[in-house]
């Protein structure tokens, strides 16, 4: 594996990691599909089991032994080998787990391959919060969700803080950005998907009266932090559902909640 010292942080063929943003590595024209940054091992590990193609490693040399199964997988790929200071004056952070690979994003996939075979579907609509969206990607893997969508405003499931939330479940779940929102949400349907949306309303009705094993393609509708799903996304539901509080708790955090929707509706 063609392992490479760093002299130093201004080293110009480590730019990947110290001059572009998460939102300017998806928009770089070189290559075609842009990058993103997976951060951590187990996340960088996921990441190329999920046959995402690494452009370089960047690591500490104390990371070598435990990723050098991954690094032998690509010996044409440079892995640049920096001490912790080095890599933080270079990230602009203090890395916990001192390994990155800057990766070649996927080809984007198609609504109708994403949804060819999936019986339980998670729906995003606007939701902006990194934390959050890798949060749900995380609980999605966990409880058998097939594909999650995203309205156009979304966030980056790539986003560097995403995917190290979902501890790579952002490789696991296949995901797509709609284009034409909230009416894809009719595509779902005529795809036999039952629409059930989450929301705070009191004709909702209690999630555990609600047979969530019951239809063969559900898809759950997930809203934005704070004020939840628009007008349109609830219109075009088939049911409103809402997770009973106690306590004088009004809800939960969109993540948490999602997780709870996912147990109580898996097929």
């Amino acid at each position: 594996m063609p392992l490479v010292d760093l002299p130093g942080p201004e080293d110009q063929r480590i730019s990947d990691y110290r001059r572009l943003t998460d939102v300017q590595l998806r928009l770089v024209k070189e290559p075609r599909e842009g990058l993103y940054i997976a951060e951590g091992p187990k996340v960088l590990r996921r990441a190329v089991d999920a046959g995402h193609a690494p452009r370089s490693f960047l690591l500490t040399r104390s990371w070598i032994p435990s990723l050098e199964d991954v690094l032998d997988r690509f010996p044409d790929v440079p892995a640049f080998v920096a001490s912790e200071a080095t890599l933080e004056a270079i990230t602009g952070f203090q890395l916990h787990r001192g390994a990155l690979a800057a990766m070649h994003r996927p080809a984007p996939r198609t609504l109708s391959g994403v949804l060819d075979s999936a019986r339980r579907v998670a729906v995003i609509e606007d939701m902006i919060d990194h934390t959050n969206l890798g949060a749900v990607f995380r609980s999605a893997a966990a409880l058998g969700v097939d594909a999650v969508l995203l309205s156009p405003r979304s966030a980056d499931p790539l986003y560097r803080r995403a995917v190290r939330v979902s501890m790579g479940g952002v490789f696991q779940v296949p995901w797509l950005r709609l284009t034409s929102w909230p009416d894809d949400l009719g595509y779902l349907r005529r795809e036999g998907f039952t629409l059930a949306a989450l929301g705070l309303g009191a004709e909702a009705t209690p999630l555990d009266e609600f047979d969530g094993r019951g239809p063969e393609r559900l898809a759950l509708l997930l809203g934005t932090e704070g004020d939840g799903l628009s007008i349109g996304a609830l219109e075009r539901a088939d049911v409103t559902l809402r997770i009973p509080m106690h306590a004088g708790v009004d809800s939960l955090n969109v993540a948490a909640a999602a997780a709870v929707a996912f147990w109580q509706c898996r097929p």
